[in-house]
């Protein structure tokens, strides 16, 4: 007999635990929303494997990536937030509540954050695994280029990512040898990475060539090539590797619910709502120019802050401005717009009018459109008629006598 799972409520479920999903945390907690945050495998992500990071504001000293993240994790919990460490079996975010099950749980949330992050394509060679992260396989030039000072280094790839982050490179190393799968000229990037990187002195290219296998003791020391077309191993000495041969991004998980682009990313507006009310996207998970942990934190502030004002707009939408016992007006205007301004002293003018018998909302959305945006309405100002809890008439041509009218004609 299958056991019966404990039920949870939260205000809020992040799926994720790297600095995105740790910095909506930290907003989320210190609104004194109920935070729970879920990670499968380490919290903080991908950036606990970088050795040095230079370019995080605040710490000059090039911290590791773990320090900066275990900070974030303790301010969290200072601030709340709880932590699980499991793996999300399913989802449900298309109801008003939104369900998240693990193997032991189910989670009901009145909003969702979308935090999963992403895995880098690796190339499968012989004994990949042994040198990932921080034992000589990197796949961020911007965070371990500085490391890589005076050393030489293996690219793979031949995209653009892969020729752009190798040019960075040179700016450290020594010496930076690409890996390219194609005949000789020939690469995956754009005319003008190409030429510079041909031209560039610090660059040299094993044409025809894919990686066989990875050789060192503790550390990466070899780098074994396959020619394509001869089979031939070369063996590339070199002090550590990059890969830039792709991307994937955590979504299986939400596929047939949230919108994905054609290459699996979470397309999310400029407050990182996904095409679903309530439901949020952040960090690397997300279709982004720029992945970095200071990108990442920045979405997390975004969304937390989203998220709390979300559940603060359902709370006073379903229970005051959908309210369900009288004939409403409600008045959407845009409170640094004058005739908008100007006309609410009509919209008094006709509250005093019906007095007890009408309920009246004034709802400017000047800061923020998500209750216009639940009622449907794009261009204000508007007046919005309800009845029974439900839209009776939207009117955007307004004068006294029209108002008038309406209301009259749902009483």
């Amino acid at each position: 007999m299958a056991r019966e799972k404990t039920v949870e409520h939260y205000d809020v479920v992040i799926i994720g635990g790297g600095p995105a999903g740790l910095s909506a945390g930290i907003y989320t907690g210190r609104a004194r929303l109920k935070t729970l945050l879920i990670e499968k495998a380490l919290v903080g992500g991908l950036a606990t494997y970088t050795n040095e990071i230079a370019n995080y504001p605040g710490f000059p000293d090039e911290p590791k990536g773990e320090t900066i993240t275990n900070l974030m994790k303790q301010q969290a919990k200072n601030l709340g937030v709880e932590f699980k460490l499991t793996a999300v079996k399913s989802v449900d975010l298309t109801g008003e509540e939104k369900i998240v099950e693990t193997f032991r749980n189910k989670y009901i949330a009145k909003t969702v954050i979308i935090a999963t992050g992403g895995r880098p394509r690796v190339t499968g060679g012989i004994d990949e695994e042994n040198y990932l992260f921080d034992k000589g396989i990197s796949f961020c030039a911007t965070c371990d280029a500085a490391a890589n000072t005076d050393k030489h280094v293996v690219v793979i790839g031949s995209g653009d990512a892969a020729i752009e982050e190798g040019m960075f490179l040179t700016k450290f190393a020594s010496k930076v040898t690409v890996s390219v799968m194609h005949d000789e000229g020939i690469m995956d990037c754009n005319e003008i990475a190409k030429n510079a990187a041909l031209s560039n002195p610090k660059m040299a290219f094993v044409w025809n060539s894919v990686v066989h296998a990875f050789e060192g003791e503790e550390h990466l020391e070899r780098v074994v090539l396959k020619n394509v077309k001869t089979d031939e191993l070369i063996p590339v000495s070199c002090d550590n590797c990059f890969e830039f041969i792709g991307y994937i991004p955590n979504t299986e998980l939400f596929e047939g619910q949230v919108t994905l682009t054609n290459r699996k990313y979470i397309p999310v507006d400029d407050k990182k709502q996904t095409n679903i009310d309530g439901v949020f996207a952040i960090g690397d998970v997300t279709d982004k120019w720029l992945k970095q942990i200071a990108t990442a934190v920045g979405d997390g502030a975004i969304a937390g802050t989203a998220a709390e004002k979300y559940i603060a707009e359902s709370e006073i939408f379903e229970e005051k401005i959908m309210q369900k016992e009288k004939v409403g007006l409600i008045y959407l205007y845009n409170a640094i717009d004058q005739d908008s301004r100007e006309f609410l002293s009509h919209v008094e003018k006709i509250e005093n009018q019906f007095g007890s018998e009408l309920v009246v909302n004034r709802v400017d959305v000047y800061k923020s459109t998500g209750i216009a945006d639940r009622l449907k309405v794009e261009s204000f100002p508007a007046v919005i008629i309800t009845k029974e809890g439900k839209i009776a008439t939207t009117l955007y041509e307004l004068n006294d006598m029209q108002i008038t009218e309406a209301v009259k004609g749902h009483m």
